[in-house]
């Protein structure tokens, strides 16, 4: 290899992961919703609490440390969405940054 292709090849795996990067914060703003008067990640810590819930309704904490009463159903039906959404479309994109080497 000459200095030529080692510096393209250098470049292009910044490129790379500096694609992954804004790729991740992209999909991890989508997470972020509102519901209930309060705002919400959607994930597996978020999912594992409301599944733990054993009643109709709860008062858990949101993203900004607010407690806020919830059905606990409905909040769960919205997050999986929200996660199981996001989660696809990230896959997809990462997998065309991928395929771009």
């Amino acid at each position: 290899m000459d200095t030529n292709e080692l510096y393209e090849h250098g470049r292009a795996r910044f490129e790379q992961a500096a694609a992954r990067r804004l790729l991740r914060e992209k999909y991890q703003a989508k997470l972020i919703f509102a519901h209930a008067g309060g705002m919400w990640q959607a994930g597996p810590e978020l999912i594992s609490v409301l599944q733990a819930c054993a009643c109709e309704e709860a008062v858990i904490e949101d993203l900004y440390e607010t407690p806020v009463q919830i059905k606990v159903a409905d909040l769960l039906m919205l997050t999986r969405e929200r996660w199981q959404e996001q989660m696809t479309a990230w896959l997809i994109e990462h997998r065309a940054i991928n395929n771009q080497r």
